[in-house]
């Protein structure tokens, strides 16, 4: 975990792939984010989430008025978010925006799918950034928060990212997770209100995932 910002009433982390950012079932012993955190700072407020297999960065609140104030910021889509994944295939287009409505916690794998009768709406904005021989690099940045929302809308256009199994991609011989990394986020401070923009470097396994596709 490395800490990309911190103040009074902020702090910032790029997390690694495979932490969850809250514990999960019945072992409350297992490590997770929050937990580590709240070891440094005594008190933190979780105002959004990411996958556990994304990498990337995440935003807390170490007061409960910063927690209202970014909290408010997610639900009115002020916060800008970017996302840099690896897909399968090649994309015939440079930009796509997608409103695929989705319902989330289907079945017994809690999949999220496309249901244009019952689902919500959900919009994600991709950009292409790389083309390789048989893969590409995006940039998707969601305007809506649904689950697995970005995983979902890339494999409702043929192009599932590497590595989601959960969503019909083959294992991938250059990358052992889903190539999913949480890039950048934009916000308002909420003490100063001034506009920041906070970036996280890549993990070691995402940039190799690249310098092999690059290579071939």
């Amino acid at each position: 975990m490395q800490i990309l910002h911190q103040d009074n009433f902020i702090v910032a982390v790029n997390k690694p792939a495979g932490l969850s950012v809250l514990a999960e079932g019945w072992d409350q012993n297992a490590p997770y984010l929050v937990k580590m955190l709240e070891e440094k700072f005594e008190k933190v407020w979780t105002v959004h989430r990411i996958d556990k297999v994304t990498s990337g960065i995440l935003l807390f609140a170490l007061t409960a008025e910063a927690h209202r104030s970014l909290s408010v910021q997610f639900e009115t889509h002020e916060v800008e978010k970017s996302y840099h994944a690896l897909v399968n295939g090649i994309p015939n287009w440079d930009e796509k925006v997608t409103r695929f409505p989705l319902r989330v916690n289907v079945g017994h794998r809690h999949r999220t799918v496309v249901d244009d009768r019952n689902g919500v709406a959900s919009e994600t904005r991709f950009r292409l950034l790389e083309r390789y021989q048989a893969s590409a690099l995006l940039e998707a940045s969601p305007r809506t928060g649904r689950t697995h929302q970005i995983r979902v809308h890339a494999y409702a256009l043929g192009h599932p990212l590497l590595g989601d199994v959960l969503y019909s991609a083959p294992e991938s011989e250059v990358i052992a997770r889903t190539a999913l990394h949480a890039n950048s986020l934009t916000f308002t401070h909420p003490e100063t209100g001034k506009r920041m923009t906070l970036q996280a470097d890549y993990p070691m396994d995402f940039v190799k995932a690249v310098e092999l596709l690059r290579a071939d």
